[in-house]
């Protein structure tokens, strides 16, 4: 048999497989072997330790990565930022690429303490806007008398 023969073959077993209605995947079945658990579960335990974490390493990192301000003198300028100065005023290109090394070590810095925060921040939240929308959704698969919307009546949402 050739390739061409049992790749259509493939195909024409595939389409008679096939149904013309819609099929919705499902999560497998779970410890408890029903399968109807699907919801979105985090512990609260799990939450406030990461959070804990993304907290602690903002302050940190907040202390330990401030190399621009570091040795701050009577200016305000960090002892790197010093540095570059002084290597700037001995026509050394050295200083110029000191103070470029500074910028980008500080945008950087502040990039992972605005994620740090972020996490520390919106964990809570997010878990509390989840159970919202899971709430609204069923909600609205609801009949006004309170029965479950049918399958056929959800289809029409989604052609």
């Amino acid at each position: 048999m050739t390739f061409d023969s049992e790749w259509a073959e493939l195909v024409s077993a595939a389409k008679d497989q096939q149904s013309a209605g819609m099929r919705l995947n499902q999560a497998k079945a779970g410890p408890g072997g029903s399968g109807a658990n699907h919801d979105l579960v985090v512990h609260q335990d799990d939450l406030g330790a990461v959070g804990h974490e993304a907290f602690e390493l903002h302050g940190e990192l907040h202390k330990k990565a401030d190399i621009a301000g570091a040795g701050i003198d009577k200016s305000g300028a960090g002892s790197t930022a010093q540095a570059a100065r002084e290597f700037s005023a001995r026509q050394l290109t050295m200083g110029d690429e000191l103070f470029t090394t500074l910028e980008v070590w500080g945008t950087q810095v502040k990039t992972v303490l605005q994620m740090c925060a972020h996490i520390s921040n919106h964990l809570d939240y997010s878990k509390k806007a989840h159970a919202k929308d899971d709430a609204e959704i069923a909600a609205s698969l609801r009949h006004r008398n309170g029965s479950a919307v049918s399958a056929s009546e959800i289809s029409k949402y989604v052609k």
